[in-house]
């Protein structure tokens, strides 16, 4: 609702006035500024949503922080040989399947550490699958379904059955159930290199999207595996979530500190997904950037043509007795009037644009790529931004007005 114009100050009466004259000027620039901002608004809303899906597909199948034994200490190893009599040479150790050392009482500290919402102790091993004729290499996972549920929620992914792994129930990827001729209910045997061999229930069949694990993971009762992998009572990792995945890396070296363990973080096994969000970020901020440059030279020349246009008007009301300092306000205000107008229009065909591409991009399953989240503060910032823009790019324009000779500006 308009106040009256007894109620308003001349300045922001003139302002209005002098955009209503040049109609269709104020329009295109009015259309020009929604135009550039509504990419701004579609491009910072697209990228946020496919970073967020892309992050959301690799801590699907991924705990946010994986805690494992210390590595064993490099040795000394001399060799003999035809030219010299002794060679030594500095080799690690071969990384057997170990346990991590008292891993319980390790457990609750973990579960104390600042950030950390959830842990779930694993066993995980190689093996093979086996089923008549057919046989194929498998990663073994031994987990207690409740509290890995709570890390990873891979519930989700169950294209048939449950995910159950108590006894000898198990769940399996959906291609190495097509591999091994096998579905829900159907048994096959587990054989491992540590002399494992047990046959297991399939209680529920996966599919992340992945045929590679797909084709590779099993997950079986925490027993199972430790009987299968020789290393009762043992675990070789305890996957762990945290409140913030973006603060996984500190908080991981925080542990690794504290601990003495081999600690790992999805930030630092997955830096080349993390360099693609660095880089993506940076053209978009170059982008927003040279689209708001753009937009207040659209401003700031419409506004110096108004100058030029309304040359005689500026210098009877400096004739009149009007200050420099209100002439300058009447061309800022008209800068302010088209920023917020470009923004609140731009808002909403921005927010059509981004609702238009979450239901016309799919993943290859067909679900949604990303799902499209407009919080508050996103459009006030853009229209607070639009409004400095468009003040910005007037004071060039309303500084020369406001400098305008009456007397010259009158005979021009």
């Amino acid at each position: 609702m308009s106040l009256p114009k007894a109620m308003m100050p001349t300045t922001w009466i003139l302002a209005l006035r002098f955009l209503k004259e040049r109609r269709f000027q104020s329009a295109l620039i009015i259309l020009g500024v929604t135009a550039g901002v509504a990419v701004v608004l579609t491009i910072t809303e697209l990228m946020g949503g496919l970073q967020g899906n892309l992050v959301a597909r690799v801590l699907g199948v991924q705990a946010h922080i994986v805690v494992k034994p210390a590595e064993d200490d490099t040795r000394l190893v001399r060799d003999r040989d035809e030219n010299v009599s002794i060679a030594a040479r500095v080799e690690k150790r071969a990384q057997r399947l170990r346990s991590i050392d008292q891993w319980e009482s390790a457990l609750p500290l973990l579960e104390r550490a600042p950030g950390v919402v959830a842990t779930a102790p694993v066993v995980q091993g190689a093996g093979f699958a086996v089923r008549g004729a057919a046989s194929r290499p498998v990663v073994l996972f031994g987990v207690e379904a409740e509290r890995y549920l709570r890390v990873i929620h891979f519930d989700r992914f169950i294209v048939s059955g449950q995910f159950r792994v108590a006894a000898n129930d198990s769940v399996v990827g959906i291609e190495l159930a097509k591999d091994l001729g096998a579905s829900i209910g159907d048994r096959i045997r587990i054989t491992t290199a540590e002399g494992g061999n047990d046959t297991i229930s399939i209680a529920g069949i996966f599919d992340v999207g992945s045929r590679d694990l797909n084709r590779r993971w099993i997950f079986a009762s925490q027993r199972m595996a430790q009987s299968l992998l020789n290393l009762q009572g043992g675990i070789t990792n305890i996957d762990l979530a945290v409140a913030d995945i973006f603060e996984s890396e500190r908080i991981a070296r925080s542990i690794a500190n504290s601990a003495g363990l081999t600690v790992e973080s999805w930030m630092a096994t997955n830096t080349q997904t993390l360099a693609a969000f660095a880089n993506q970020n940076m053209t978009t901020r170059v982008i927003r950037g040279f689209v708001v440059i753009i937009v207040a030279l659209g401003i700031a020349s419409v506004l110096v043509v108004s100058v030029v246009q309304k040359q005689k008007e500026i210098g009877i009301l400096r004739a009149m007795g009007a200050s420099s300092q209100s002439i300058m306000r009447i061309f800022l205000i008209q800068g302010g009037i088209v920023g917020i107008a470009g923004a609140i229009a731009r808002s909403a065909l921005g927010a059509l644009i981004v609702y238009a591409l979450s239901r016309s991009l799919r993943n290859v399953n067909g679900s949604a790529l990303f799902a499209p989240e407009f919080a508050f503060s996103t459009f006030a910032s853009a229209i607070g931004l639009a409004l400095a823009v468009g003040v910005l790019a007037a004071v060039a324009p309303a500084r020369r007005a406001s400098l305008l000779d009456p007397v010259a500006a009158i005979r021009g």
